[in-house]
């Protein structure tokens, strides 16, 4: 080691030294502001300087920098714990994550290592944000006993952050438990578990902890009180479940908070209400953002909120009104290829998707396949396929081969089947699509060998359930569901829904079923799709003329389609139902993606 600097030039070239930190850009600057410590001797006489270099360098946008940080690290002979926490909040923000893990663990450190420095609360802070992001739960776990071990339970920061990492991992159990047991909580801990409730399984406990907090809103200290990141939280919820009556209790708690003009804030309102089924709210949201302080998120949640709801024309529009200093990004592309998609607009989808500005990825081809498949244009959709410079998921062999069912291509149907066989796709909607296409062709043999590959591999079918909000409670519905505590006034009302539909010419469609059972069977188990339950629960729970909506798991069979048309007209009602795919309005006999989905 060399020897300390002398004290006459210390001060001036120490200070010297501060006031170049910041300006280091390249890596070369880096490696001389190095070499300026090791002759200098301040790397190991002056650790603060040390550290903040490190943490510098850990953090540059610069590929190599973080290797050199590591390197720096392991040259040291005693390593203090700001080096430590410097390198390893550089891994956690890295592509690679789970080194940061490993160096907690002195695993990234030379052998023999030298002593190892003492964690502190934010060397487990930076680790618990590396196990968060690789949702690394068992790290977790461990870095809690940790926390525990070193007795570092009142830090309010590092404990949120425990929260927030369980959250990530999906353990919402561990996360709720660690919340409820913090003394002291400030309103970054609020928003961690309620994010990571609105963003995992549990949306609907995200909303009770949010009507939770604003109840206590007036008792709770100046801390705790929630801000926009809460509001985008508890909207994300309402989003999810599609819950209208919660989002305008929210967007309600927004005004008071006044935090309407956040542009954060006013993006997550654009999403929760296109969820919520109300796309008119959503663009009268966007709109409200003056043209100047609107982001690409903003223009990405209107355009994909417009393609939801089936206007393609308009969402292309939006999409040629971007302002030339917002650059479009994948997630744009997929917006206006899926407006497109749903609209039938196979010109202008294919024109927007070979005049794309960013590489186009699986899910880009997949709309493209999608377009032409739905189109008719079967021969171009394959060839797009064949095209990718990727190998083709199971998704868009699923889309090609829907397609072939649709136009009755068995050749293609087929083709698409062995791919994602030879995939291990085992999805009950794969075989019933290449049934279909057979038994279009009265190919009755191939339909039985297909029912028989079901049963030999135990094909699952993946139950079909609906959602419907009335007065603010969510019910929920399963095909021929028997559990509802009204089921005996919602079966005579579908019963009397079928006789008024019938007279305007409705008859079944049993060609989505399986052809296993008897015609009559069929009718049955149609009958009681739990979208129809959910639709009749809808009208004797609902005053007249009151809009219906429903949440529907799977893509909507052509059955219940028919059937929700003639229901809006039979009933005056306008439905709306959201399937995986996309949104459905029913309106006096019509559907807003006019039969074309």
């Amino acid at each position: 080691m060399p020897p300390a600097p002398a004290t006459a030039t210390a001060a001036a070239a120490a200070q010297h030294l501060e006031s170049v930190l910041p300006c280091l850009t390249t890596l070369s600057h880096y490696k001389q502001f190095h070499a300026q410590l090791i002759t200098s001797a301040r790397l190991y006489f002056e650790p603060s300087l040390r550290a903040r270099f490190l943490d510098r360098l850990a953090l540059s946008a610069h590929a190599a920098a973080l290797p050199h940080a590591l390197l720096l690290l392991r040259s040291l002979p005693s390593p203090a714990t700001n080096d430590l926490n410097a390198a390893l909040r550089g891994l956690a923000a890295s592509p690679h994550p789970a080194r940061s893990l490993l160096l907690l663990a002195g695993r990234l450190l030379p052998s023999p290592s030298p002593p190892r420095p003492r964690l502190d609360a934010l060397s487990l802070s930076f680790a618990l944000k590396a196990s968060a992001r690789c949702s690394d739960g068992p790290a977790t776990l461990q870095l809690h006993a940790l926390v525990l071990r070193l007795g570092c339970t009142a830090d309010v920061r590092l404990i949120t952050t425990l929260v927030d990492s369980y959250a990530k991992c999906d353990d919402l159990a561990s996360a709720r438990k660690v919340f409820d047991e913090m003394t002291v909580r400030d309103v970054a801990s609020w928003n961690a578990l309620l994010a990571g409730l609105a963003q995992g399984t549990e949306p609907t406990l995200a909303l009770k902890l949010f009507h939770r907090l604003v109840g206590s809103f007036r008792e709770l200290p100046p801390r705790e009180a929630p801000n926009e990141v809460t509001m985008v939280a508890a909207l994300s919820a309402c989003a999810q479940i599609g819950s209208l009556r919660d989002g305008l209790y929210v967007h309600e708690f927004v005004r008071k908070m006044g935090v309407s003009g956040n542009v954060r804030v006013c993006n997550a309102l654009i999403d929760m209400y296109s969820k919520c089924g109300s796309l008119a709210r959503a663009l009268e949201v966007f709109h409200s953002i003056k043209r100047e302080d609107r982001t690409l998120v903003s223009y990405n949640t209107a355009i994909q909120a417009i393609s939801m709801h089936g206007h393609g024309g308009d969402a292309l529009k939006l999409f040629d009104e971007m302002p030339t200093c917002i650059e479009p990004d994948e997630v744009t592309y997929i917006a206006v290829l899926c407006g497109c998609n749903h609209a039938g607009l196979v010109d202008d989808g294919l024109r927007v998707f070979h005049g794309m500005r960013v590489p186009p990825n699986v899910k880009h081809y997949g709309t493209v396949v999608d377009l032409l498949g739905r189109a008719g244009r079967l021969a171009e959709a394959y060839d797009t396929i064949k095209s990718m410079p990727f190998p083709a998921d199971i998704v868009l062999w699923q889309t090609l081969l829907g397609a072939s069912k649709t136009h009755g291509d068995v050749e293609l149907a087929e083709l698409a089947a062995t791919k994602l066989a030879k995939l291990g796709s085992n999805v009950d909607g794969d075989y019933v699509l290449l049934s279909n296409v057979y038994a279009s062709k009265a190919r009755w043999a191939d339909v039985g060998r297909v029912r028989d590959t079901m049963r030999s591999n135990d094909v699952r079918k993946v139950p079909g359930f609906s959602y419907t909000e009335i007065s603010g409670v969510m019910h929920k519905f399963i095909n021929g569901d028997k559990e509802h505590p009204r089921l005996q006034e919602i079966y005579r009302a579908l019963e009397e829904i079928m006789s008024r539909i019938g007279e305007l010419g409705y008859e079944p469609e049993t060609s989505n079923v399986l052809h296993d059972i008897g015609e009559e069977e069929k009718q049955y188990a149609l009958s009681y799709h739990s979208e129809k339950l959910a639709i009749a629960f809808g009208l004797i729970a609902t005053p007249p003329g009151e809009t219906l909506r429903v949440i529907k798991n799977l893509r909507i069979c052509g059955d219940c389609h028919v059937v929700a048309k003639l229901i809006s007209k039979a009933y005056g009602r306008v439905i709306i139902i959201r399937d995986r795919a996309r949104f459905h309005r029913f309106e006096d006999g019509q559907c807003s993606c006019s039969d074309y989905w």
